[in-house]
């Protein structure tokens, strides 16, 4: 019987006697690989990139970390929440699973490499900046088996100095996921007070239009729904020869490609022009959902933030966005307690959230980043205070999508089915509970019967008494 590691047959020695060529076939080790992506859609599809590289190098790569020879943790740093999560991690790995090697990557690893080789157990620590190269970083250490221990071995350069888009393609996912994220866009210019990303991601780089264009093309030949990511994805083209712009790219994709289903990330707030929230409720291919980040609901918030844009301009554009799309879901991300945040500037966003058509929100505390402007600005708000305005803007957040979702009651909506069998995601970003199962990754259309927690269930249609 075989070890549990996975072996495959390999040809060692051909012959050949007269005319009967044959080759003699011998096992071997193949080292399998675990990824986990901590963070944001970009990071989620840089994860999968992680993987399909060394599944092209010849890895294995397998579902459960207690499986894998390597475990590749590929990080968040947005809040100090997401260090002690990836710290934590790392350690009960190591605990758990001692004879696995660990690399660590992400945009932990590029702001804190040297907080991440202190921890046992980490043989690599390989930034943002060397990303791409993780294949051959790990396929020249096996080559150099034998040699002298690398525990810690740090790959961390200049971010900054990055002029453009480095990403290794991904021409397929893993088998248990239906709605791929393709990353088209990198790194961010602008300077929020609170970011620490411009930092550990670099300036605003895009990917050329053509190896999206193919990339999608190759995905859209088996999967339902694409999806496109980036750190500041409305400003994609902009680095681009001739100055595109984003919604350049996403007619491109949708004229000359066959996808079915497109969905699109986070987009900033002056990035939604009336011609893209325009194009977005023309065509059906294009998932109806509009995500844009908010952060405070108060305009002095807003500018101690660095924030280029006031509620009255996000307004206009939630505004034009639920006229011509009713049913869409619109989303936003929402930050508590940020540096001098009175409780008169809370009351603002509160009341300005309540007043704009939102059917969810990602609320998040704020949280202290070193070399940020706000890390310096002083007047911290309490932390308990953080987490109770965080509290209600959820608990508000809960009761509109509530709302929302009682509207879809009757309803006939598209979706896509997932893996997780007997469930299905809407165009308008709702989750639905299947009357029958049916295979993941296929486009169906449902009719809603009911509300319930979190979910949609579909109606069951009664059978017809002759």
């Amino acid at each position: 019987m075989l070890p549990t590691n996975l072996y495959r047959n390999v040809p060692w020695r051909r012959f050949s006697r007269g005319d009967f060529p044959f080759t003699i076939l011998k096992w071997e080790y193949v080292q399998k690989v675990f990824v986990h992506s901590f963070g944001c859609r970009a990071s989620q599809a840089d994860g999968a990139a992680i993987e399909a590289s060394l599944e092209s190098r010849g890895l294995a790569a397998v579902a459960h970390p207690g499986d894998a020879d390597l475990v590749v943790l590929n990080t968040c740093t947005v809040t100090q929440g997401a260090d002690v999560d990836a710290r934590r991690t790392i350690r009960g790995l190591h605990r758990d699973h001692p004879n696995a090697e660990i690399l660590v990557t992400g945009c932990y690893a590029q702001r804190a490499p040297a907080e991440i080789e202190a921890i046992e157990g980490v043989r690599w620590v390989v930034g943002n900046s060397h990303k791409t190269q993780i294949a051959d970083i790990v396929l020249n250490a096996s080559t150099n088996a034998g040699g002298p221990d690398y525990h810690g071995q740090v790959f961390v350069g200049d971010i900054g100095r990055q002029g453009e888009f480095r990403a290794t393609p991904v021409n397929d996912i893993r088998a248990d996921r239906t709605r791929p994220n393709l990353k088209v866009q990198d790194g961010c210019s602008n300077r929020c007070a609170f970011c620490v990303i411009p930092s550990v991601r670099g300036r605003s780089r895009s990917a050329n239009l053509d190896s999206i264009l193919e990339q999608v093309r190759d995905l859209a030949d088996r999967y339902c729904e694409i999806v496109l990511s980036g750190i500041n994805l409305g400003r994609w083209g902009r680095d681009l020869p001739g100055q595109m712009r984003f919604i350049d790219l996403v007619k491109a994709v949708l004229h000359e490609t066959p996808v079915r289903r497109l969905r699109i990330s986070s987009v900033e707030p002056m990035d939604w022009s009336r011609e893209l929230l325009e194009l977005f409720a023309s065509d059906p291919r294009i998932a109806q959902h509009v995500h844009l980040p908010l952060q405070s609901g108060s305009d002095a918030v807003l500018k101690r933030m660095f924030r280029k844009y006031r509620t009255r301009h996000y307004a206009t554009r939630l505004e034009l966005a639920r006229q011509l799309m009713p049913d869409a879901a619109i989303g936003a991300d929402v930050m508590t307690g940020f540096p001098g945040e009175t409780p008169e500037e809370f009351d603002e966003t509160l009341r300005f959230i309540e007043e704009q058509p939102f059917t969810y929100l990602h609320v998040f505390t704020y949280s202290e980043r070193p070399g940020t402007a706000a890390a310096g600005y002083g007047n911290s708000v309490p932390v308990d205070v953080r987490r109770e305005r965080t509290r209600i803007l959820r608990s508000v957040s809960d009761r509109k999508n509530e709302e929302f979702r009682r509207r879809m009651i009757e309803k006939t909506l598209s979706a896509v089915t997932l893996e997780e069998r007997g469930t299905a995601l809407t165009s308008n970003f709702l989750k639905v509970q299947m009357a029958q199962n049916c295979e993941p990754n296929q486009m169906v259309d449902l009719v809603i019967g009911s509300a319930h927690r979190n979910t949609l269930q579909e109606r069951e249609l009664l059978p017809i008494v002759p």
